[in-house]
């Protein structure tokens, strides 16, 4: 697979960051990793960034993505967790921008209309889709599959952004 494509998917959180890699090599999209960075929850915001970028930053280097998509923010009802989310989502867009990357956003609606066909598909849909369409991934948690399907997102509109 020299001349595929390698893309991350980054779903940022303070939580849980998920991260996703494909390749697409043509339109044959395959699997390469996911994971999820994971500061302690007991950690403040700026040691949670910390940890984010130091996460991200060793995917790249232990993976070698050339494009790199982020989630968009969804606003919530609380205008403080919004901005805290823009924190880590900055903190996302930032990794693969130092590494030479170009990130793509998507909105969420964006993102499960392409790989669910629906805008407004609930979590549990998207990760039957991520593994129909990536049968060797292997994901734990909603974010490593909400990551692969960013990745899967770009792979489909990568010439377009």
């Amino acid at each position: 697979m020299a001349s595929a494509t390698r893309i991350i998917g980054i779903d940022p959180g303070l939580r849980h960051t998920g991260w996703g890699i494909v390749a697409i090599e043509g339109t044959r999209l395959s699997y390469i990793a996911c994971g999820a960075v994971e500061p302690s929850p007991k950690a403040d915001l700026a040691d949670r960034l910390a940890a984010i970028h130091e996460g991200l930053r060793q995917v790249i280097h232990d993976h070698q993505p050339h494009e790199a998509a982020v989630e968009e923010t969804f606003l919530n009802k609380d205008p403080r967790s919004t901005l805290k989310l823009g924190a880590a989502r900055g903190v996302a867009m930032l990794v693969p921008a130092q590494a030479g990357m170009r990130v793509a956003e998507y909105a969420p609606n964006q993102v499960k209309k392409s790989v669910v066909g629906a805008g407004h598909a609930e979590k549990e849909q998207i990760r039957m889709m991520v593994k129909v369409l990536l049968p060797k991934a292997e994901f734990r948690t909603d974010d490593m599959a909400d990551a692969l399907a960013i990745a899967i997102c770009h792979a489909h509109h990568r010439g377009t952004k």
